[in-house]
């Protein structure tokens, strides 16, 4: 079942890297404003000073060139993705502290404790799968990390203006349903979804004690 669901969220992407090529285009954003904007949410909240950080779904490392940006002084940085053309181009990019590898951790969420993460962060990720999948890699993402993890998705309980609006092959998820899922698992949860005028939310779970 794993490979079956992983061919169906990361066909999108194949699509796109053989229109586009392993470049933005290719990592289905709609526009680098939107993304570098979740980046921000995401280390504003986790901050992941002296951590190591887990990038599920990395791309080509855009997130860690961020976190360099912002001067985040994390200890390390793991990119994972299933599109190795994406890995090649982040490798391509030598940032400091970071590596990066192919994987598809739908198929193979072993590889998350592997790296043995402070924080997994998955921006962008979750968008092409159905929420059973996008729970079982945060799942796993939360349990392979000593501290938490962070994602977002797309909302359900948007600003009116966005009604309608075809958002193929990206969906929306049950906001309240997520926020209900991450409490029964801490009752150390952040979520916001502020930043985007609802069109986005990013939920963190962190261990309790």
């Amino acid at each position: 079942m794993g490979d079956e669901t992983s061919e169906q969220y990361l066909k999108p992407y194949r699509e796109a890297m053989k229109q586009y090529g392993p470049g933005f285009e290719a990592t289905l954003w709609n526009s680098r404003e939107a993304q570098v904007l979740r980046f921000d949410v995401m280390i504003d909240l986790a901050r992941f000073a002296e951590c190591v950080v887990l990038d599920a779904g990395c791309g080509q490392g855009d997130f860690a060139a961020r976190l360099i940006e912002r001067g985040v002084a994390f200890t390390r940085y793991v990119g994972i993705d299933a599109m190795a053309q994406m890995i090649e181009t982040a490798q391509a990019r030598q940032l400091e502290k970071c590596e990066f590898r192919v994987a598809d951790l739908l198929s193979v969420p072993a590889v998350l404790g592997d790296v043995e993460p402070d924080y997994v962060c998955i921006s962008g990720t979750l968008n092409t799968m159905d929420e059973e999948a996008a729970r079982r890699l945060v799942s796993a993402a939360f349990e392979a990390a000593a501290q938490g993890v962070i994602f977002n998705f797309l909302s359900d309980r948007p600003h009116p203006r966005f009604e309608g609006k075809d958002l193929t092959p990206a969906r929306r998820f049950d906001t309240v349903r997520w926020l209900d899922w991450s409490l029964g698992r801490s009752s150390r949860v952040s979520f916001t979804q502020a930043y985007l005028d609802g069109h986005d939310a990013t939920i963190m779970i962190e261990h309790d004690g």
